[in-house]
């Protein structure tokens, strides 16, 4: 569909790749330095979850997230923005779990979530992580892109920073 878009959050780092694979695809890569299993804990466990997943520029603060990481059970996510005083919540059911290689999941907050599956592979000790956003129309998509291109390349950089600690204590 395009030409993808990368973003280095700092020297030495790993890029993300944010790139629209077609009208209704958006997928986002990102190489690692932990195995396969630190990274795919980070995506399972809410307490280590809660430490990267809400871009620290947006002002969204992650509340609480529940996670019940099994085929058929269900995650949902509550975040408080600081422009808002409502909280909004983002829920849905996990449809794939193979522990350290694939996750997938639905979206269900509206009409236009996405089903998103997440891949870990890992070499010599590296993770390279693909994340695949399929959405139910090009406008869901357009309109969920305005935030996830800047978005995902600053969470994955928390993610980053989460794992070097992460890795030194294991």
């Amino acid at each position: 569909m395009g030409a993808g878009k990368e973003s280095e959050f700092g020297p030495g780092k790993n890029p993300t790749t944010v790139e629209r694979a077609s009208e209704r695809e958006l997928v986002v890569t990102r190489a690692f330095n932990a195995p396969a299993r630190l990274v795919y804990e980070a995506w399972t466990k809410p307490e280590l979850f809660m430490r990267w997943w809400a871009p620290k520029s947006s002002g969204l603060t992650l509340l609480s997230c529940e996670m019940d990481v099994r085929v058929g059970g269900r995650y949902r996510l509550e975040f408080a923005h600081a422009a808002s005083e409502q909280p909004m919540a983002f829920f849905g059911e996990y449809t794939e779990v193979a522990p350290c290689a694939r996750l997938a999941w639905t979206n269900e907050e509206s009409a236009a979530g996405a089903v998103t599956t997440v891949t870990f592979e890992e070499k010599n000790g590296k993770t390279l992580l693909v994340l695949r956003e399929r959405y139910p129309s090009k406008e869901a998509l357009e309109q969920a892109c305005e935030g996830m291109e800047s978005g995902m390349p600053e969470q994955f950089e928390q993610l980053d920073a989460l794992l070097a600690g992460h890795s030194s204590r294991h």
